[in-house]
């Protein structure tokens, strides 16, 4: 007799559910918005997951399953109260954080990244460690959390990224656990494909990361209220690119010999 597995019960019922709902001509997709070479969808990414091409990497961070309170008034500002910022309270709930997360579907892409690996990592096979560096050496140890991981499909290594500027977007991200524009741009350099797949789209940082690289993106969202935060600074990307790029150094010039 074969065991039990309930894990994968739960999966085939949920597929099975979908496909029910397929045949029935339920609406899976519930906009689509295409806005350059970003093809933007409100639904559910695993609804969705079946109606989609092959050949795209996956670049995303999922909920990690921790059910996350985004109240940040809450901290006290560890170490150093004094300089806390006064938070905000007016996030909603991470959709679909409450229940572990499960990966799978996304290690059958040929290319993937997923941040919050530590939450999931039994569930992943070896592959590489991105690590972002969320503070300077001076303040590890002091609040919260020194840095985020990501799994990246393949390879062995680890491979780390500095990036301070979320602290100074404490109290204007449009979403609470929006990752660096320039972080999002190192994780999509990172794979080769030219088309870039993220299931669970947010605020739209990997999206207009794409942009910035001339990347093609599908982004997959189920909160219509982020959904629409994500058409608008993807929108704002292609109409004011200088909005998203840094400002390059000036050419060195020769000079000229006396």
């Amino acid at each position: 007799m074969t065991d039990y597995d309930p894990q994968k019960d739960a999966h085939d019922s949920y597929y099975a559910a979908i496909e029910a709902k397929r045949v029935r001509g339920d609406a899976v997709i519930r906009r689509e918005i295409q806005i350059g070479d970003c093809r933007l969808i409100l639904g559910d990414c695993l609804e969705v997951l079946p109606l989609l091409g092959e050949g795209m990497a996956v670049v995303s961070d999922p909920p990690y399953g921790m059910d996350w309170d985004t109240d940040s008034t809450r901290f006290s500002g560890g170490h150093n109260p004094a300089r806390r910022s006064a938070g905000r309270n007016d996030h909603k709930a991470i959709a679909g954080d409450a229940a572990p997360f499960d990966p799978s579907p996304w290690l059958a892409f040929p290319e993937c990244i997923l941040f919050g690996s530590n939450h999931f990592a039994a569930r992943l096979p070896v592959g590489t460690t991105l690590v972002w560096i969320k503070r300077l050496d001076a303040a590890f140890g002091s609040f919260l959390s020194d840095g985020e991981v990501a799994w990246q499909k393949g390879g062995y290594g680890v491979y780390c990224k500095r990036d301070l500027s979320n602290y100074a977007l404490t109290n204007s991200r449009q979403h609470p656990t929006q990752k660096p524009l320039d972080l999002m741009v190192w994780c999509v350099e990172r794979v080769k494909s030219l088309a870039i797949l993220d299931p669970f789209m947010g605020s739209g940082t990997t999206g207009v990361a794409c942009v910035k690289l001339g990347r093609k993106f599908v982004g997959i969202e189920i909160d219509e209220g982020y959904f629409d935060i994500a058409c608008e600074r993807i929108r704002k990307a292609y109409a004011q690119p200088d909005m998203f790029i840094e400002p390059r150094a000036p050419e060195p010039k020769q000079e000229a010999l006396l």
